[in-house]
């Protein structure tokens, strides 16, 4: 288990933006992927994007790709998500996830919660009016 460290969520309007951003400084190897799930009520948690390392594959989920997008930090285990656009629908708990590297590639149909080894707290995001 790595501890994750979350931040950036908050209240905005539709049409605005947010910045996540997950910290992961108890990571040990040079091969992992991080990314991001969200979990909205009444739904089921859902992949958002994730990149791995060292190699910097990134999936992004359709239902974001032109709105959201993800990048590391300088440090180790770090990981921003830049969410423009917000729309209601975007509303929801999410959380920072890692996982083996081989998790996270462009295909994304691996970036599932089954997947993950460990889990931020979560953050909230609420796109209101």
């Amino acid at each position: 288990q790595v501890q994750l460290v979350e931040s950036g969520g908050g209240l905005v309007q539709p049409g605005g933006s947010l910045r996540l951003s997950c910290a992961a400084p108890g990571l040990g190897s040079e091969y992992y992927a991080i990314g991001w799930f969200r979990q909205a009520p009444g739904k089921e948690r859902e992949g958002v994007s994730c990149i791995s390392s060292p190699r910097g594959d990134i999936y992004t989920a359709r239902a974001v790709k032109d709105r959201f997008s993800i990048s590391r930090g300088d440090a180790k285990g770090t990981v921003f998500l830049q969410m423009n656009s917000l729309k209601s629908e975007d509303t929801a708990v999410y959380y920072c996830a890692t996982a083996p590297y081989y998790y996270c590639s462009a295909r994304g149909s691996s970036w599932l919660p089954r997947s993950v080894g460990s889990w931020g707290q979560g953050t909230q995001v609420t796109v209101s009016s």
